[in-house]
């Protein structure tokens, strides 16, 4: 099955164009252009790089978030677009799930995690053994203190992942020796890593109609209404 997977959940985007589980070609940038205007080029960069046209492609993956309110939206509506566009499945997968395939060859865990601001990320958890990845937790937004004592239940090595990983290394750093910041090269959510959690969940291909993004929490103007409301921000 040939795949087009796409991310723009942060400030970095990619597309990966992929078969069988197999990387034919992706295209990342970590700029301060907006998703808006570099994400379908990269689509058409990385189907001319695999020598394909949008026809040629089977199904399409996204990451739905947790992530950049903005940038979730402009994936996901891309990735809608283009498979309706051929009536073709679509999935929604998990960021932080993505970010974990990066280390599938490790044995390790990873924390996922992502900077949702006022000393708090989106984290999940994640086992590698070297060949599957096992997820541990749910996606989940908590503040930084909790996560770290949520990781002193293990004494595996833990890999820190995502653009929230500098953050809570600053805090776990002399509190938890087993824990080590991931290189830039495995730290950032790919494309690639979307396909790969596609092809091992099947069952996550739907109808393009039935794609949403997965906020985790209320955008910033909305808990601020509600809070002035003095509503709930459940």
């Amino acid at each position: 099955m040939k795949i087009l997977a796409v991310d723009s959940s942060a400030k970095s985007a990619s597309i990966a164009v992929c078969e069988n589980g197999r990387l034919i070609s992706e295209c990342f940038v970590n700029t301060s252009l907006t998703h808006s205007r570099t994400l379908m080029p990269m689509v058409d960069n990385a189907l001319s790089q695999a020598d394909m046209n949008i026809n040629d492609i089977d199904a399409f993956c996204v990451n739905v978030g947790p992530g950049s309110f903005t940038g979730i939206r402009i994936g996901v509506a891309a990735v809608k677009g283009l498979a309706l566009s051929q009536n073709k499945p679509c999935a929604g997968i998990s960021t932080l799930e993505a970010t974990a395939y990066n280390f599938a060859d490790d044995n390790c865990i990873v924390c996922a995690a992502m900077d949702a601001r006022c000393n708090q990320v989106y984290t999940a958890l994640f086992r590698c053994d070297g060949k599957k990845i096992e997820r541990l937790c749910e996606d989940k937004a908590i503040s930084i203190d909790e996560l770290c004592e949520e990781l002193s239940e293990y004494s595996e090595k833990i890999y820190l992942a995502g653009d929230g990983a500098e953050i809570c290394m600053k805090t776990f750093a002399d509190k938890l020796s087993n824990i080590y910041l991931s290189g830039e090269n495995r730290r950032y959510q790919r494309a690639f890593g979307t396909a790969l959690a596609a092809e091992n969940n099947k069952e996550t291909f739907t109808d393009s109609a039935l794609l949403a993004p997965v906020y985790l929490r209320l955008p910033q103007a909305e808990r601020e209404l509600k809070i002035r409301k003095g509503e709930s921000l459940k």
